[in-house]
């Protein structure tokens, strides 16, 4: 297939060392962010697929056979790729990428794909892929499917099956890091609502003024940023559209929304203590060895003092701070039997991180909350070196107090990681060069003010320790029509865990069924 062919690693290659002699490392005056792909032309792209462009380009999408298809309890299953511009603002004379989408149709309607209304999930993240549901009879798919959707689930850019990005096919694609930084660059919410836009067109195409030609959107957590984005940009094209722990802060950089995250943080870990008491004790126990030792985990990345106290993050869900708790008392255990870690549970702390097999979730993290020329400038860090954090969140041996709990981090990320991460290690000064990158606009709040046409509503988490929940008000207030339910009945993944009442409730509230309920 020809996005298959277009898009592989070794296509660049072929392409770059054809072209080497054309490109040229920045000098000091040079912007790594503006160069753009001169080893790439749209010649090339289309000398070698000319007869198969002309093919594919005249099929509908829906129609081709050849199409991987399966099923699953209640839904006929297609993978779909689509073949979509790396940079739109050059989109003529851009690289193609491979976007992913798992198309789910009730398989009694199967014949109806043509005329029925697209539903889109956007996942969490940055940088997460979705998962293959086991079945269309349970969960918000079955909602969906109810309402008379078919479901399209998408690998964003960069993930999973979506062009995916490591530090491995970076390395195999690009020469240099201001190369690998500038190609990062294309992978943020504005990027990602384009492709679903061009993935819109693609399987709408043909349809009567009868059919409906406007997709309806989900949206968790980094979804509900992309929809705000998709929302500013393309609002014509959006039928309905639901957020579940994601209305994104209209803020320019990270630094107002860590002020607002690092309380809740402190928080949580209160919380914490108060359900596990002696944790503080195995906390201070597992913190002082990994302050006097180097500890090595499976992958090879390194066990920092602050990389186990990253393991907070895990608060934010339901059933976090037993799982945290599980940890920290295998740990304690093995330092009591062993007078070290055992592999079991380095393996378990391994695991329990997902930066090393979900790079963009670290590297593109602060990115998302930067537009208006403003860049991120490494806002965590900085702002944990100041008051009252800095005490709070002390991690410094000597400098703890004897009776001093030691707090756990959040989804907050550091310069650090790019030390201790293994699969992060090789884009240390990618991710400087990231961090000072000026980033455009994602939103456009007179759009948002003055938007007519789509049903839209959003669930907040009252003490949501991702997505400040008062910076989440100040956004829908500013989305005009959108209706807001805000909740102490879940943690930030309400929607993983009951995802048909969830949804169910979001679309009456937008419609108008139920009163509006904060």
């Amino acid at each position: 297939m020809l996005t298959s062919l277009i898009t592989r690693q070794s296509f660049f290659k072929r392409l770059h060392a054809s072209k080497n002699k054309a490109y040229c490392r920045g000098s000091g005056d040079h912007n790594v962010f503006t160069h753009k792909h001169p080893f790439v032309t749209p010649q090339l792209l289309r000398c070698s697929f000319s007869t198969t462009v002309t093919s594919y380009n005249t099929m509908h999408p829906l129609d081709d056979s050849t199409v991987e298809s399966f099923f699953i309890p209640g839904a006929k299953v297609f993978d779909r790729y689509f073949e979509c511009p790396l940079d739109y603002e050059n989109e003529s004379s851009s690289p193609k990428l491979k976007v992913f989408a798992r198309h789910l149709v009730p398989v009694d309607k199967v014949s109806s794909m043509k005329k029925m209304p697209f539903f889109l999930y956007l996942q969490g993240g940055p940088g997460f892929e979705c998962a293959l549901p086991s079945s269309g009879t349970a969960g918000w798919v079955k909602v969906a499917f109810e309402k008379g959707y078919q479901v399209l689930l998408l690998d964003q850019r960069g993930t999973g099956l979506s062009s995916q990005i490591s530090a491995e096919s970076l390395e195999l694609s690009f020469k240099t890091d201001e190369e690998k930084a500038n190609y990062l660059t294309h992978f943020r919410a504005d990027s990602i609502v384009r492709d679903c836009e061009t993935i819109r067109k693609k399987l709408t195409e043909g349809r009567s003024k009868d059919d409906e030609q406007r997709i309806s959107l989900l949206g968790q957590s980094f979804g509900g940023f992309c929809i705000t984005t998709y929302l500013s940009l393309f609002p014509q094209s959006i039928q309905h559209a639901y957020i579940t722990g994601g209305v994104p802060p209209l803020v320019d950089t990270p630094d107002k929304v860590y002020r607002a995250l690092y309380p809740r943080i402190l928080k949580k870990n209160k919380l914490y203590y108060k359900k596990f008491p002696q944790d503080v004790t195995r906390v201070r126990q597992i913190h002082e060895y990994l302050s006097k030792n180097k500890v090595t985990l499976p992958n090879g990345g390194n066990l920092s003092v602050r990389r186990f106290l990253q393991l907070g993050i895990a608060f934010g869900g339901a059933g976090g701070y037993d799982s945290l708790h599980k940890i920290v008392q295998a740990g304690a255990s093995d330092l009591d039997r062993l007078q070290k870690l055992s592999y079991r549970t380095l393996n378990m702390i391994q695991e329990s991180q997902s930066w090393d097999t979900n790079i963009i979730y670290a590297i593109l993290h602060e990115a998302i909350y930067c537009q208006a020329d403003q860049s991120s400038r490494w806002s965590a860090e900085r702002l944990l070196s100041e008051e009252p954090f800095a005490t709070d969140f002390q991690w410094r041996l000597e400098d703890l107090k004897p009776d001093q709990p030691v707090y756990f981090t959040g989804e907050t990320i550091y310069p650090f990681m790019f030390d201790d991460f293994a699969e992060l290690r090789p884009l240390k000064r990618v991710a400087h060069l990231l961090a000072e990158k000026r980033w455009s606009q994602l939103y456009n709040t007179a759009t948002l003010n003055k938007l007519d046409g789509p049903l839209t509503a959003g669930v907040s988490y009252f003490d949501d320790m991702y997505v400040d929940r008062e910076l989440s008000e100040q956004t829908a207030s500013e989305i005009n029509g959108f209706q807001q339910w805000i909740t102490n009945e879940y943690a930030h993944n309400g929607l993983r865990v009951d995802p048909e009442r969830v949804l169910t409730y979001l679309i009456k509230l937008a419609r108008g069924d139920e009163g509006y309920n904060r």
